[in-house]
């Protein structure tokens, strides 16, 4: 934490040399001493202190000064530091001028020359002002700021990337928070540059892309070797597992994703029926402990890094990612996951990202506090995310096309949404329609078997239906269901062009695709059970093969 400042001018050297001695004499265990002789310096150099997130507690001022007295400084500087107490050094004939200063400047106190001993003419003064200054002192959040508009896709994106990739961050609605406009007023941005990133040390970035914002934030795209022994693609519960096994194992191996890791499991609010934590985790703290675990055995992250093809040339894969780069790697395991299926209605694809949003609970929660929201889905998903918005949405109501949520959601679950008073659940009920106009406003809802319409006030809508692999982009033959998730193993035999690309004498592995070497974990892979600890378990084993197979070649 930075010490807060205080800040004194003078333009006579050998007083400036005194009071500078007196003051880090006292005070330089919980102050950081500024002390110059320029008013010009002091005043170019206060907008600087302000856009790092410095604190001025007290301004000490000469009054007699050539190109600016004392009092007009402190009117200045009191533009940039408002709460700053203020203080001048004066001779006896600048009393009349320290006594009008009260009035003009609200100065704090005026301090006789000369002050010595300071025991006794000096510090009893500053301590006073300083304990003053204190108690209404509140530490500016001194990390990462973003700014803009609430109900904005552009804001949505970096938060969720933000709060994916475990970043501190604070977030200012330029439309409900003075700090907002104050921040952009700061640093000369205009509105319509929003959003607008603050870094801690007061680089500005204006409507940044994901890639900027973690090339800044030490984020590593780019592989480092130019072989590696396995690639996993996708960081969710699958990827990460595989990647603590590789790396525990030797294996030399790199693990990329092109937004956050944790995927779908780490946005959830509380994962209650992971073994080993009887209290439960949230899926942001299991993402943290694992991916920490797999860097500590050398694991690779590259990210935010997309992915958009695979080669396999002889023993080795060539992975191509969407900035032009290659990974080459013996051995890949894709877990790349799921996404949430998209409400087919452009009534309500106009407001993704300004009042609709597919999962993301726990990063929109708080802008929701006091008003209603509804959520589409009847998994597990849903139900983590109907329990955390119930903190802060006036009311949760939860839409779903059975009659209750007893086929789709786990008992846990069930019975804690039962015991919440705020949440209610609509059964045989379909989101037809979304209304509003720059952000959602209200729904209309279908009740299937009258077919009975009515609409709703809603501020959110957050959906968490069905699941689509991540698997359009693989354009090289892996056989995959009617659906797009990965066949793999025993199950290959069933298709009817498996004889045509398989061309080994053994059969495939467990969780191997047609394509030798390339494996397939987690919710990705066709038959997958959809759960974290079955994701874990999968990455584990998909290593165990890379190993069969890499012990072959």
């Amino acid at each position: 934490m930075r010490l807060p400042i205080i800040f004194s001018i003078d333009d006579d050297p050998q007083v400036l040399q005194a009071i500078q001695h007196d003051l880090r004499q006292q005070y330089r265990k919980k102050y950081r001493i500024l002390c110059t002789s320029s008013v010009q310096e002091a005043l170019d150099s206060l907008p600087e202190l302000k856009k790092k997130g410095e604190e001025v507690a007290l301004f000490l001022s000469d009054q007699r000064m050539p190109t600016m007295n004392g009092v007009e400084f402190l009117a200045q500087a009191r533009k940039i530091f408002p709460n700053a107490k203020r203080a001048l050094l004066t001779a006896y004939s600048d009393i009349d001028a320290a006594i009008r200063a009260i009035n003009e400047v609200q100065l704090d106190y005026y301090i006789a020359k000369p002050w010595d001993p300071p025991e006794e003419k000096l510090y009893p003064v500053l301590d006073d002002l300083l304990s003053d200054w204190q108690s209404d002192y509140r530490p500016a959040y001194e990390g990462l700021k973003l700014v803009g508009y609430q109900f904005s896709p552009r804001s949505h994106e970096l938060k969720d990337f933000l709060a994916g990739n475990l970043f501190p961050y604070q977030w200012l609605d330029i439309e409900d928070d003075p700090q907002a406009q104050a921040l952009l007023d700061l640093h000369g941005v205009e509105r319509k540059d929003l959003p607008i990133i603050v870094l801690g040390d007061g680089t500005v970035l204006t409507q940044p892309t994901i890639g900027d914002v973690g090339e800044k934030l030490g984020l590593q795209p780019k592989a480092t070797q130019d072989l590696y022994d396995l690639a996993i693609i996708g960081a969710g519960p699958a990827g990460l597992a595989a990647a603590v096994y590789g790396g525990s194992e030797g294996l030399r191996t790199v693990l990329i994703d092109k937004r956050a890791p944790g995927g779908q499991a780490g946005t959830s609010s509380r994962i209650e029926n992971y073994l080993g934590f009887p209290n439960g985790l949230s899926g942001a703290d299991l993402t943290r402990r694992a991916i920490t675990q797999a860097q500590r055995f050398g694991v690779e992250f590259l990210a935010p890094q997309e992915v958009i093809s695979i080669k396999s040339r002889g023993q080795y894969k060539h992975i191509s990612m969407a900035d032009g780069s290659e990974v080459v790697t013996r051995a890949i395991v894709l877990s790349t996951g799921v996404a949430y299926h998209k409400l087919e209605n452009e009534s309500l694809d106009k407001y993704t990202g300004a009042g609709v949003y597919y999962g993301a609970a726990t990063t929109e929660a708080y802008a929701f506090k006091g008003r209603p929201v509804y959520i589409v889905g009847g998994g597990n998903s849903a139900g983590q995310g109907a329990m955390y918005l119930s903190r802060t949405a006036s009311e949760v109501c939860i839409c779903v096309r059975r009659s209750d949520l007893s086929s789709t959601m786990s008992q846990y679950l069930i019975d804690q949404i039962a015991k919440t008073p705020n949440i209610k659940v609509l059964g045989c009920t379909e989101v037809v329609e979304g209304l509003g106009h720059e952000q959602l406003e209200c729904l209309v809802l279908e009740d299937m078997n009258s077919k009975e319409r009515r609409t709703v006030k809603a501020a959110g809508l957050f959906v968490f239906i069905g699941t689509k692999p991540y698997t359009d982009w693989i354009e090289m033959d892996i056989i995959k269901d009617p659906k797009g998730f990965i066949a793999t193993g025993r199950d290959l035999a069933k298709y009817a062009d498996f004889k045509q690309v398989w061309k080994h004498d053994r059969e495939p592995f467990s969780l191997e695709t047609c394509s030798a070497g390339i494996f397939a974990a987690g919710d990705v892979r066709a038959g997958a059970m959809n759960r974290v600890a079955s994701a874990v378990g999968e990455g584990a084993m998909a290593v165990s093969f890379v190993h069969k197979y890499l012990a072959e070649n």
